[in-house]
């Protein structure tokens, strides 16, 4: 009987120790970065005339949101980061194939 109760004690211990414990604000601020860049990076992209604004913006736009997903603690911000991924990738591509770096 006592390891009953002892066995559901560590139960609870488990689940409170993976409930969140406070706000995490720099994983939300690199999220919101990420998906800032990647949407820009989009943008960009698709403007012939901003091709090497938007394959820069692409370029430091994927790595960040790579590392903030790898960071991220809530499924918000994965989601914010997966977005920002596919958006910098999809925007980078299209600024490549308008001229990528050169000015």
């Amino acid at each position: 009987m006592s390891q009953q109760a002892t066995g559901g004690d560590a139960r609870q211990r488990g689940v409170r120790a993976q409930s969140e414990a406070g706000p995490h604000r720099r994983q939300d601020v690199l999220a919101v970065v990420a998906l800032t860049l990647g949407v820009a990076a989009l943008v960009l992209g698709w403007i012939p005339a901003a091709h090497f604004a938007g394959a820069l913006l692409g370029v430091i736009g994927l790595p960040v949101a790579l590392y903030s997903q790898m960071i991220s603690a809530t499924t918000n911000e994965r989601w914010l980061n997966v977005i920002g991924m596919i958006t910098a990738f999809v925007g980078a591509g299209f600024a490549l194939s308008h001229g990528g770096f050169s000015i």
